[in-house]
């Protein structure tokens, strides 16, 4: 290899390496940006009784901010992507992932169960991403993936949270009602 081919590899080499400090520096930053608005996730709750669901096992794509299905969750390890297994309790949904947190999802916060094309920046065939979407303690609204294995079982999931989902919006509405009538 003669000198000139040397350099140009160094340089290359180097390029390549100042693009990846800048694509994690961003990601860092985007992190801080978020924190004050994801707040700290709820935890697990340690008295668990059996599944009614699950586990259902697949990809963990991600978490959103909600209703964008591209603006990913940068703060802790939301954003990271991992085999998991996701389970339904009757206080709510569990996410198991492998090398990274588990997400404890309250029952009380979902507010959709459905599926998509895609999330955080996973595109799929129609149909191929179970996404819940729930309110963190902050009152931020998220949506987290899971890419099933075996997609089959995308229309219990759907099912059995459909009527959480109108619970969430009958008491919404109320609360809305409420805060109107309190006004007048």
């Amino acid at each position: 290899m003669s000198g000139f081919e040397l350099t140009v590899l160094l340089v290359v080499v180097l390029v390549w390496l100042g693009l990846v400090a800048l694509a994690v520096r961003g990601w860092r930053n985007r992190g801080r940006r978020q924190a004050d608005v994801i707040g700290t996730p709820p935890a697990v709750p340690a008295d668990l009784s059996a599944p009614t669901r699950g586990p259902d096992t697949g990809l963990y794509v991600g978490s959103t901010m909600a209703p964008s299905w591209q603006n990913r969750i940068a703060v802790g390890d939301f954003g990271d992507r991992a085999a998991a297994a996701i389970s339904a309790y009757p206080d709510g949904i569990l996410i198991e992932r492998r090398g990274a947190s588990e997400i404890w999802i309250p029952r009380s916060s979902i507010t959709a169960v459905r599926t998509e094309r895609g999330l955080a920046g996973k595109v799929m065939t129609a149909d191929g991403v179970l996404v819940i979407r729930w309110v963190l303690p902050s009152g931020t609204e998220i949506d987290s993936g899971l890419r099933a294995d075996d997609k089959s079982v995308y229309p219990g999931w759907v099912a059995d949270y459909a009527a959480t989902a109108a619970e969430h919006d009958a008491g919404s509405a109320a609360s809305g009602q409420d805060e109107k009538g309190k006004e007048q």
